[in-house]
């Protein structure tokens, strides 16, 4: 079974299983809502623990990024009226919401909330969170980010990032690595795949729910074909003038990288695959949908998941190893979880439930550096040492190959 149909239900959002507090957490062992099995926290935990449990009190926060610059924060609305939506044709033409994400002067700007209310409140309806579980939509749109709405901008171009999330996770999930790229001088795009997770507020106002979550035969290749669409479509509009984004004039459009968590990862090689504009690539514990062929991508491309032996099933990773074609670098981190390259095993520790071997402050810590210091070497050409061997300040990365 592999890595994305593996974790599709607990990625409906992860934390879904940090507030029931009734199991040991949402390892990379979970199966699609369609067909449950009992592999997850839900399905091992006894009736009656949410009903018992005490109401707790959930108040998020995220890591502070670590670069020189602040995180500024803008949310655009764009609609690709080349195309209907994939998912739902009826809505009409495909509408995206993205989160820029950019270099910007500290001190400036007001506090960026993590969502809107509406996509927290698609969160907690879905999961049928009990009164007791301390997660509101007010507590879960006001977790901590570090980004600030309308800061005042870093001066210059800089490379663009965008990101995509797993299946069924919003595009916020990305946040603590959107808000530290930026803050070493990246602008950010994080990309929300409408109707693909439990909400992402459009510019009308709705936020609709997922329309393929429970889709028992969903074909993941589709799907990341169409998320290319969707990101080479959000790169039309940030690289041609400033209509979709006011400051779009900070992007570098000849530098410009994708990374992903999971099926985000497969759509960063699809992406590769049908754009070259994006230069070097990133697949976080992602299986390949579908591994890409020799010759499709010889530009840089970051393979950085957990241990082989947490996906045996999963072929992918070798055959793109072998496929791909340029710089690349295949980094395993020992005792990760699907989610320690996410935001959600660091909430899942702060409402106080277990959380993987690997410590979730680690996690994000190590996704930060490495995929930065990837970044650094193929967008800005910064060689980052990181990048030549395993480093005492981080035993637990093994390079693979």
């Amino acid at each position: 079974m592999k890595r994305n149909r593996r974790i599709s239900a607990a990625a409906v959002l992860a934390l879904a299983a940090l507030v029931t507090g009734t199991g040991a957490g949402f390892a990379a062992t979970t199966t699609p809502s369609a067909t449950p099995v009992a592999t997850h926290a839900f399905d091992t935990a006894p009736a009656t623990a949410t009903a018992t449990a005490p109401t707790r009190s959930f108040q998020g926060t995220l890591p502070a990024p670590t670069g020189p610059y602040a995180a500024g924060e803008d949310v655009i609305h764009l609609t690709d009226t080349s195309r209907p939506d994939p998912w739902v044709p009826s809505s009409g033409p495909r509408q995206l919401t993205v989160t820029m994400v950019y270099p910007a002067v500290p001190g400036t700007g007001t506090p960026a909330p993590y969502m809107t209310l509406a996509e927290a409140a698609g969160i907690l309806q879905r999961q049928k969170l009990p009164a007791n579980s301390g997660i509101t939509p007010q507590n879960l749109s006001s977790v901590t980010t570090h980004a600030f709405h309308g800061a005042r901008p870093q001066s210059g171009k800089h490379p663009l990032v965008v990101l995509s999330p797993a299946y069924e996770n919003p595009r916020m999930t990305l946040t603590s690595l959107a808000t530290d790229l930026a803050s070493h001088g990246y602008v950010v795009a994080l990309v929300g795949h409408t109707h693909e997770d439990n909400g992402e507020t459009l510019a009308n106002g709705q936020t609709p729910p997922c329309a393929i979550c429970d889709d028992p035969a969903l074909d993941f290749d589709s799907v990341a074909t169409s998320r290319a669409r969707d990101v080479s479509f959000v790169i039309d509009q940030l690289t041609h003038g400033n209509t979709a984004w006011r400051l779009a004039h900070l992007i570098d459009k000849h530098e410009i990288g994708m990374a992903g968590h999971s099926l985000g990862g497969a759509a960063a090689a699809a992406t590769m695959i049908a754009d070259p504009r994006v230069r070097a690539g990133v697949n976080m514990d992602g299986s390949f949908h579908p591994a890409p062929m020799p010759g499709q991508i010889n530009r840089p491309f970051l393979m950085l998941g957990a241990p082989p032996s947490d996906h045996p099933a999963d072929t992918t990773w070798e055959q793109a190893w072998a496929a791909l074609g340029g710089y690349k670098k295949w980094l395993t981190v020992t005792d990760a979880d699907h989610f320690s390259f996410s935001d959600l095993d660091l909430l899942h520790q702060e409402a106080g439930f277990p959380t993987p071997p690997l410590s979730p402050e680690r996690g994000v810590v190590i996704t930060r550096e490495y995929v930065t210091a990837f970044f650094d070497q193929t967008l800005k050409g910064i060689h980052s040492p990181l990048l030549d061997g395993p480093s005492p300040n981080n035993p637990e990365v093994l390079f693979q190959h």
